[in-house]
């Protein structure tokens, strides 16, 4: 390490132990472990390199979709100069820290070599500190992509829920100037397994966690469901709660007759202008049915007719096609007391009965999204079935079903919005966004997801399940599964240079603007290579509407050529020239109408340096 980088992070240690002095407050307080990275990634400069190979091109109007393999952290740290401010919406689902789920952390302090990263077991001294290191660094990168207007979705489950939810209060909250600014939304406990996990210990578990943030809650919008007005105009209420018609009361089918269940047969007394609904006495029902003739008495029946008419109630049989029918209630006093709350009368003159329905878990359609999170297309079992269906066979546990994600993008975002997954996992954030694009008539969402190759799961699951989607597969029934459109452009991350980020040489950066190309294209959603020479490159859109065009030669042997090819493409472009300085090239654009002039490699480096500085602070 040299002078310049030793004397950086001691002034960070006095800088932070000043703070620790001088201000005490409440908040999340753990061991910050550094996190070592491979030896050829900690002194060069991360950027995003693509896969030709790999990318799906449809001319269908659609947009063009990132995906990107590599360690999330470097990919953040590559978005941070391409989509700062940018991303409308955010969904992740990182490891949980169960002890069992896979969770690695190269621990950085005090060894001569990087560990491999060996699963973090749930005894470990440090498991909840590696954890929350980990996730710091990259939340803290995911809150600066965000729009002032965007939001944050984090699935968690109980084992590291109360730690995140204070780490999320700090990291957004702090963003804002006003300190104590709460830009907390919502816990929502997210129904996974309606019956219940019966391995749980005490309780049979149903649920997990979704954590809802957002960048600047006094300027964030979020979105209401679409629903059936007809379906909630079923819903009425009463002193007990919300109610619909549910099953009739009477009884049908083969055992429907009262002969089959005497016990249910019975009168049922309505009161019309007190709307009170009874039924007949203990002993006036005993005398109906002679348990040892086995024989109703009508006659009987009649008289208690002709009483309680006399009394305005409407004496009320189950019958069906003319015959006596069975109730599907047996008489009895909880019975009566039911009567009063959970039947419906209906008619006028001929009146039919039905039970009240009162509302189950996620019964009532509602427009705005309940605090408790459910659908029975949420059910854990429904993800595993669908990536099994698209892929022919089980290649990953536990991956999220597709309604729970469309319905988080529903929230937060918009038809032309940039979602961001940067635990892309089974790839069902990048599924739900080519599902909305089929079948919105105006989305253009475009998604970008981030995932490892660990256990090969961009190789086997998060790639090829995507792929299928785009273009259509067979499923296990061997039906043929009509494709989504779309396109894809597949990039990994990489890493140039010979020193780190503080200590890049002129070498370094001249090495850097070389290879920025995929950067400067991503950033302006400009990903088709239009052309490519020794000196500069040429990207556009997938509607050949918008232009990049980039010198990454510090010779200027072809630039009047460069300028030439932009005189004549006539159409919105950027520019990005190879500068020591700023604005250097500005005056050579003038002439030509709808440019804009930008230089690199230094803007990049001082993103790059900002990230490397706010990590070191943390450390």
């Amino acid at each position: 390490m040299d002078d310049k980088s030793t004397i950086f992070k001691l002034q960070k240690q006095i800088d932070r132990l000043k703070k620790s002095i001088t201000k005490e407050r409440y908040g999340l307080v753990w061991m910050d472990v550094p996190e070592a990275f491979e030896d050829d990634v900690e002194n060069k400069l991360p950027i995003l390199k693509e896969v030709p190979d790999l990318a799906i091109k449809n001319d269908d109007g659609k947009p063009t979709h990132i995906l990107i393999e590599g360690d999330n952290y470097h990919a953040l740290t590559c978005l941070n100069y391409t989509h700062k401010g940018k991303i409308d919406v955010i969904y992740i689902d990182p490891p949980y820290n169960t002890g069992s789920d896979g969770f690695r952390y190269k621990d950085k302090r005090i060894i001569t070599k990087f560990p491999d990263g060996t699963e973090v077991p749930k005894d470990h001294p440090f498991r909840h500190s590696y954890w929350l290191s980990f996730m710091r660094k990259r939340l803290e990168l995911a809150r600066d992509l965000l729009t002032d207007e965007g939001t944050i979705f984090i699935s968690i489950d109980d084992n590291e829920l109360s730690q995140l939810k204070l780490l999320c209060d700090e990291i957004f909250s702090s963003y804002s100037k006003e300190k104590s600014k709460d830009n907390f939304i919502a816990c929502l406990p997210t129904i996974m397994n309606l019956k219940g996990n019966n391995d749980e210990f005490g309780f049979s578990g149903t649920h997990e966690y979704t954590l809802v943030y957002a960048k600047n809650r006094q300027k964030c919008k979020l979105n209401e469901f679409e629903i059936d007005e007809e379906e909630l105009e079923q819903w009425e209420e009463d002193e007990t709660g919300l109610f619909k018609k549910g099953a009739p009361l009477k009884a049908t089918g083969a055992e429907a007759n009262r002969e089959n269940r005497p016990f249910m047969f019975y009168p049922i007394l309505y009161h019309s202008s007190k709307k009170i609904v009874t039924t007949i006495t203990n002993e006036e029902h005993k005398k109906i049915y002679d348990k040892n003739t086995k024989k109703f008495d009508d006659n009987y029946i009649s008289e208690l007719k002709k009483k309680y008419e006399k009394e305005d109630y409407i004496f009320i049989l189950p019958e069906i096609d003319g015959r006596l029918a069975r109730w599907r209630w047996g008489w009895g006093e909880n019975t009566k007391r039911k009567f009063k709350t959970e039947v419906i009368v209906l008619g006028n003159g001929s009146y039919s009965l039905y039970k009240k329905q009162r509302p189950s878990i996620g019964d009532i359609p509602t427009k705005k999204p309940k605090t408790l999170f459910y659908k029975p297309e949420y059910s854990s079992g429904n993800g595993t079935s669908q990536l099994k269906n698209i892929l022919g066979e089980k290649k990953f546990d536990n991956p999220k079903p597709l309604e729970l994600i469309k319905d988080l993008i529903q929230i937060g975002s918009s038809d032309n919005s940039i979602i961001l997954d940067f635990f892309a996992g089974s790839g069902t954030t990048a599924h739900a966004v080519l599902d909305f694009n089929k079948n919105g008539d105006n989305s253009q969402r475009q998604f970008i997801v981030i995932t490892n190759n660990e256990n090969k799961i961009m190789e086997e699951v998060c790639y090829p399940r995507t792929e299928k989607v785009i273009k259509g597969y067979k499923n296990l029934k061997k039906e043929n599964i009509e494709g989504l459109g779309n396109s894809l452009k597949y990039y990994k991350t990489a890493f140039i240079g010979k020193n780190s980020i503080l200590d890049a040489s002129d070498e370094d950066k001249v090495e850097l603007a070389h290879n920025a190309g995929e950067l400067l294209a991503i950033a302006e959603n400009t990903l088709e290579t239009s052309k490519q020479t020794k000196y500069y490159q040429l990207f556009e859109d997938n509607l050949k509407e918008k232009y990049t065009a980039v010198y990454f030669r510090e010779e200027l042997d072809q630039f009047d050529n460069f300028v030439e090819m932009i005189e004549k493409l006539n159409k919105n472009i950027t520019v990005y020239i190879f500068s020591w300085g700023d604005n250097e090239f500005t005056d050579e654009f003038n002439h030509i109408t709808n440019v804009k002039v930008k230089t690199i490699p230094i803007p990049i480096l001082e993103i790059y340096k900002n990230i490397y500085n706010l990590v070191q602070s943390n450390v």
